[in-house]
C-alpha cells in the first residue's frame, strides 16, 4: 500500500511538473516570462539552444562531439524544421524560449522573445543539456541551491580552460558556479556524476583563480550569489559555451537562448542518468 501511494505521489508529481513547462513554454511564447527558468518545472530536463543556418551547422555538431561535457547533445533538427516533438508537446523553438541571443558575425546585436521574423528555411536547432537539469536531484538529497534559494540565476563564467576546436568553433569554456559545505560539494559530485547529459560531474573545485576567474563576486553571466566562510565555490561546465564559441566562428547569424533562460522540455531529467 505505501508502495502504491508513493508511486501516485510521483505520478501527481510528475503531472504537475509537465502542466508547469507546458505553461511556462506558453508564456515564453505569449511574451509573458522572460525570466530565469532555474527551479521551475522539477524532474523536467531543461536545454541550452544554438541555432545556425545548414551551412555551420555540420561543423559545429563536430564542436559538440568533441567536447560532450560542455555541449552534451539532447536533440538536433532537421534543417528548417521549428518543432521539437521528441522534447515535448507543442514546442516551437522560435517562440518558446524566455530570451533569445542573436548573433550576427559574431556579435551580439539584439535580444528577443521572438525569432519568427529570422528563421531562414535551412535554420538547424541544437539542444544541448544544461546543468538545471540536475538541481533536483541535489535538492531531493537534502542539498540547497544559493541560485534558487535567492531566486536568482545561476552564477557564470569565462575561464581558460579550452575546449577542442572544430573547423571554425573553438575556445574557452564557460562554467555554472553553486556554493556548498564541503560535504555537500563531495554529495553533489556524487550526484552529478550520473547526468552526463546534464554536464555531469564538476569540472572545477574551489579556488577560481586557477581557472582564470579573477572575482568571483562578478560573475561573466547570470546572477552574483553570496558565497560563505564556511563554503567552497563548485564550478560545472556550461551550456554557455556555444557563445564564446560563436564569437570567435563569426557565422553570418546565430540565435541562442539568453543565459539561464532554457527550453524546459517534458523529458523527465532521470530518463537522462546513467545508474
Amino acid at each position: 500500500m505505501l508502495a502504491g501511494q508513493n508511486n501516485t505521489i510521483a505520478t501527481n508529481q510528475h503531472e504537475a511538473s509537465l502542466n508547469q513547462a507546458r505553461e511556462l513554454r506558453q508564456l515564453a511564447r505569449n511574451g509573458s516570462f522572460n525570466g530565469s527558468t532555474s527551479g521551475f518545472a522539477s524532474g523536467l530536463a531543461q536545454g541550452n539552444i544554438v541555432i545556425l543556418p545548414k551551412a555551420w551547422a555540420d561543423d559545429f555538431l563536430v564542436f559538440c562531439q568533441r567536447n560532450p561535457v560542455a555541449c552534451p547533445l539532447l536533440a538536433v533538427s532537421a534543417p528548417g524544421e521549428p518543432l521539437l516533438e521528441t522534447l515535448g508537446e507543442d514546442i516551437d523553438i522560435r517562440t518558446d524560449i524566455p530570451e533569445y541571443h542573436v548573433f550576427r558575425h559574431g556579435k551580439l546585436t539584439e535580444k528577443t522573445n521572438d525569432i519568427r521574423d529570422l528563421w531562414w528555411d535551412d535554420m538547424v536547432t541544437f539542444v544541448l543539456g544544461c546543468s538545471f537539469s540536475f538541481e533536483d536531484a541535489l535538492m531531493r538529497a537534502g542539498i540547497s541551491l544559493r541560485n534558487i534559494d535567492c531566486q536568482s540565476n545561476v552564477s557564470m563564467y569565462r575561464t581558460n580552460i579550452p575546449v577542442e576546436s572544430s573547423e571554425h568553433f573553438g575556445g574557452t569554456m564557460v562554467v555554472s558556479m553553486r556554493p556548498f559545505k564541503p560535504a555537500d560539494a563531495i554529495r553533489a559530485v556524487q550526484i552529478t556524476t550520473r547526468y552526463p547529459k546534464s554536464h555531469g560531474a564538476p569540472v572545477h573545485l574551489g579556488h577560481p583563480s586557477m581557472i582564470g576567474i579573477d572575482d568571483i563576486s562578478a560573475p561573466d553571466f547570470g546572477d552574483a550569489v553570496p558565497i560563505h566562510d564556511d563554503e567552497i565555490p563548485v564550478f560545472w561546465a556550461c551550456g554557455v559555451t556555444p557563445q564564446v564559441a560563436i564569437a570567435n566562428a563569426k557565422p553570418p547569424i546565430a540565435i541562442t537562448h539568453a543565459p539561464g533562460k532554457m527550453l524546459v522540455t517534458d523529458i523527465a531529467s532521470e530518463q537522462l542518468s546513467v545508474l
